[in-house]
């Protein structure tokens, strides 16, 4: 929660995350007023300082319910080297910064297949801490259907999303049909763009899949990245035919980056 929070404070800190006009009781602006402007609207104190009519806004103060979601499976506790940080702990790390930035601009946030309620303030992020600590164990590679989550709440899942394409397109059309609106964001260790090994290597799987000896990596190199890019640019065309986002993520680039992409992905429209 800590580094969390740091990571957070470096993209948004002490800003507000709904500035918009609207429905509400807080104080936002004033502007000048309009043709087709109720005078009722006008603040006759301000317009007194000046030759001008202002109108006083307040600010829009309708919560959206934001729904987190991180790939737990073991495929995500794998990083290339003790430098890198495995991809599951860059996917939590980033989940509880979202969370922090939409805690304080006063939205509310819930785990995806977590408790069935929502939080809000900063006593929400501790409870989503707790949340991905209660579900530490197995978890499925997508997420799974969430009759509690919201209808028109947003969503973001964190994971490397390396699953088959069809099984994505399942997951997202299942969240995109209550109707949900969201994105996604992939997650890669950079040896899994580069590919950077040489010579004869055995790789095996996190999750049961047989071993694969490769006489020489390097002479399938290219052939690798054509269907890394591939994958990826399928991944693309299934969030966008459900009017999601997709963005992508390396664990050895700086968290902030990532998080701030996000930040701007959810910004009122």
């Amino acid at each position: 929660m800590v580094a969390a929070d740091r990571v957070a404070a470096t993209v948004l800190q002490g800003v507000h995350g709904r500035r918009r006009a609207g429905q509400g009781d807080a104080f936002w602006q004033f502007r000048p007023f309009l043709p087709g402007d109720p005078a009722t609207r006008i603040d006759w104190r301000q317009s007194a300082k000046s030759d001008r009519l202002f109108i006083r806004e307040t600010e829009w103060e309708a919560a959206q319910t934001v729904a987190l979601w991180r790939d737990g499976s073991a495929s995500m506790g794998w990083r290339s080297s003790p430098a890198m940080p495995p991809k599951r702990e860059r996917a939590e790390l980033l989940l509880l910064a979202l969370a922090s930035l939409l805690l304080r601009g006063g939205e509310r946030v819930r785990l995806i297949g977590g408790p069935g309620r929502s939080h809000a303030g900063r006593a929400g992020l501790e409870a989503l801490a707790q949340g991905l600590l209660r579900n530490d164990g197995p978890d499925a590679e997508l997420p799974q259907p969430d009759p509690g989550l919201p209808r028109h709440a947003r969503a973001v899942l964190f994971g490397d999303f390396l699953a088959p394409l069809p099984e994505i397109q399942r997951a997202v059309a299942a969240l995109a049909a209550r109707p949900v609106r969201g994105h996604l964001l992939q997650i890669l260790d950079p040896a899994e763009e580069t590919l950077p090994y040489l010579g004869r290597v055995r790789f095996e799987g996190l999750e049961a899949e047989e071993p694969t000896l490769v006489p020489r990596v390097e002479t399938i190199r290219a052939l690798y990245a054509e269907r890394l890019r591939q994958h990826r640019a399928g991944v693309a065309a299934i969030a966008a035919a459900a009017g999601w986002g997709f963005l992508t993520h390396r664990t050895d680039q700086p968290p902030g980056q990532a998080l701030l992409a996000l930040w701007q992905a959810l910004a009122p429209e």
